[in-house]
């Protein structure tokens, strides 16, 4: 393994799960070399780190690897969490956000390529929608009134649902999942880790 000074995440700026990695180590506040990458062509030193190929990667100093976007975040938090995320924080919440509806999400958004009917795959994910939007009613963010772990590893999966049709979405009677939502991709958190990057290639400066 290739040891560096800061860990380096290799990262594709459109991926919820790369989002969400960047979304945790960002308010962690931890100093880390983004490397954002061309999933159509992978670098061999993503590759080499981690030989499944997807994103989001960190590779830590010690040589360690950490190639699942949850796994980021924990570590992230677990070494600085200064607005106390891991407290807010539903495993099993987001278990079902990246099983059951991320593959509604999936049918819903490439129906061509799972040969499945969108719209029935799309009211399928609506149903996680409205669980959301009773649960923010009451709470504000998903675990209490404060912005957690819960809300950072879900939001990038609602943004990209909402986006697939927006009017459609629009039109849905979820008041609170929307201004949960659009609070969240407002902010200056969102904002910092969706700035557009170039492409990393060997021998370019560090970014952080």
């Amino acid at each position: 393994m290739i040891k560096t000074v800061n860990p380096i995440l290799y990262s594709f700026r459109r991926c919820p799960y790369a989002m969400r990695a960047r979304l945790a180590l960002a308010i962690s506040g931890l100093s880390v070399e983004l490397r954002e990458v061309r999933l159509a062509d992978k670098p061999e030193a993503l590759l080499a780190a981690s030989p499944k190929g997807t994103v989001p990667v960190l590779a830590l100093p010690d040589g360690a690897v950490i190639d699942e976007s949850l796994d980021i975040m924990r570590w992230a938090l677990e070494t600085r969490d200064p607005e106390n995320w891991l407290a807010r924080d539903d495993p099993a919440l987001i278990a079902f956000n990246d099983g059951p509806f991320k593959e509604a999400l999936d049918r819903y958004k490439y129906p061509e390529r799972h040969d499945s009917d969108p719209a029935g795959h799309r009211d399928q994910g609506s149903m996680f929608l409205r669980e959301l939007d009773n649960r923010l009613a009451t709470k504000g963010q998903l675990c209490g009134s404060a912005r957690g772990l819960a809300d950072a590893a879900i939001i990038p999966f609602i943004r990209q649902f909402a986006a697939v049709n927006r009017a459609w979405f629009d039109a849905l009677p979820l008041p609170h999942l929307k201004r949960w939502l659009n609070e969240h991709l407002s902010s200056q958190l969102f904002e910092a880790v969706m700035v557009n990057r170039l492409f990393w290639s060997p021998g370019q400066a560090p970014t952080n």
